[in-house]
């Protein structure tokens, strides 16, 4: 039986891969920031048949990513690390003049540092998988230059930079950095809370990520709606 450990699992594009993964019979480790909205899809996911371990915790927390880690090895080992926990760094976004550098040092604490943190935690187990994978989940803001995107981009621009990196050092596994694109989720609506256009639901970008993990093409960065539209 697979197992996956997703960051951030709760809500949005965490807990839709869950839910996803939970249905083709994977086994997860979840977590997430909140106890109660993190109990509540964790018993979603499970109705699906699988096992399901939920942790409330920090990622920044190194006791906490090796709770993570362990609790995956009890199941089985680590198949897939999905690093899909963010934070923005200011709610709402300000531009880089009016950022305090502890927001700033938060993002990059979440977004890169607790994800590397993980990464190490699990790669003894991630190298004994045949199939051991990690998803870096980025965004367009780490590659193009909006106003007010400053912080958010430049932690998720070096957590790209981490995944290309650990990718080439570890040949052996797959390691994917992933835009998911515009997504209706809580953390862009904490972004930009003014902003009403709709936008797709997080379920929606789910397929290319499967597809990642069905095809296991090269390790890199891949962006969701190209690979959505090349299916």
């Amino acid at each position: 039986m697979s197992v996956a450990i997703i960051t951030g699992a709760s809500k949005g594009l965490g807990r839709a891969l869950a839910e996803a993964l939970a249905a083709r019979g994977w086994d997860l480790v979840l977590d997430a920031r909140t106890e109660g909205v993190l109990t509540d899809a964790a018993v979603a996911v499970a109705s699906y048949g699988t096992r399901v371990e939920a942790f409330p915790g920090d990622v920044t927390d190194a006791v906490h990513r090796a709770e993570l880690v362990a609790a995956a090895g009890k199941l089985g080992g680590v198949d897939l690390v999905v690093s899909n926990a963010s934070a923005l760094g200011a709610e709402p976004l300000v531009r880089l003049e009016e950022l305090a550098l502890d927001g700033l040092r938060r993002a990059l604490e979440v977004n890169v540092v607790a994800a590397l943190g993980l990464v190490q935690e699990a790669l003894p187990l991630l190298r004994a998988s045949r199939v051991g994978a990690v998803i870096a989940v980025s965004s367009d803001a780490a590659a193009e230059a909006y106003e007010t995107w400053g912080g958010y981009g430049a932690s998720k621009a070096a957590l790209d930079h981490l995944a290309a990196v650990l990718g080439a050092e570890e040949p052996g596994l797959r390691v994917w950095a992933v835009d998911p694109g515009d997504m209706g989720t809580d953390l862009y609506a904490a972004a930009v809370p003014d902003d009403e256009d709709p936008r797709p639901s997080p379920t929606s970008v789910v397929p290319a990520f499967l597809r990642l993990l069905d095809e296991r093409p090269a390790s890199g960065r891949y962006g969701a709606p190209t690979l959505l539209e090349e299916r």
